[in-house]
């Protein structure tokens, strides 16, 4: 049986999804836009998964919905297994940042700092890394692709130099105010902020 829950790539994509946000429906541009995954892969496994029981669809404006099956028997066991491999990917993350030479400063904000199950990103502000420090652009680069395939998703990132961000902070830039004042995790601050 867990061998037809785990069996490819675009499932346990999927899986993610209807995982992390619990009563929504999707349709499939919208899932393939959002796992990044071809429409052929995505509607093979979506068909897959309502055959089995996980997921249940509607019609609704000529356009196919797919949802979580709320009474689906391991539903429960299902999401307490996402929610622990996020803190495999949490610790993974923590391994990476160490590696990252020159970082002054990291913050999560946006998609991260939203509760479980809610989707998009927080509107009030448009990034999802704050990064500030001495960082190399290939090493910079290769953090947020690593990012980006631990939690199958775009992720948008702000980086200032040192210089930057004093003279953004300093200027009271609102941007910047925002996400120092806003819902963050601070996983390094060197800055004393």
């Amino acid at each position: 049986m867990l061998e037809e829950l785990f069996s490819s790539r675009t499932r346990s994509k999927l899986l993610a999804l209807f995982l992390e946000n619990l009563g929504q429906s999707f349709f499939v541009r919208e899932i393939c836009r959002q796992i990044n995954e071809r429409i052929h892969s995505v509607r093979r496994e979506l068909d897959n998964l309502e055959k089995f029981g996980l997921l249940i669809s509607k019609v609704k404006d000529q356009k196919k919905y797919y949802q979580l099956n709320q009474d689906f028997p391991i539903i429960n066991e299902l999401k307490a297994l996402f929610d622990k491999s996020k803190l495999l990917v949490e610790r993974l993350i923590g391994q990476k940042v160490l590696k990252l030479e020159g970082l002054k400063y990291l913050a999560l904000t946006g998609q991260f700092t939203l509760p479980s199950g809610q989707a998009g990103g927080a509107a009030s502000i448009s990034t999802d890394v704050l990064l500030v420090g001495k960082i190399s652009r290939e090493s910079l680069e290769k953090f947020i692709s690593d990012l980006e395939k631990v939690y199958n998703k775009q992720i948008r990132y702000t980086y200032f130099t040192n210089q930057e961000f004093a003279l953004r902070k300093d200027l009271t830039d609102k941007f910047l105010y925002s996400i120092l004042n806003g819902k963050k995790v601070v996983l390094v601050n060197k800055l004393g902020i």
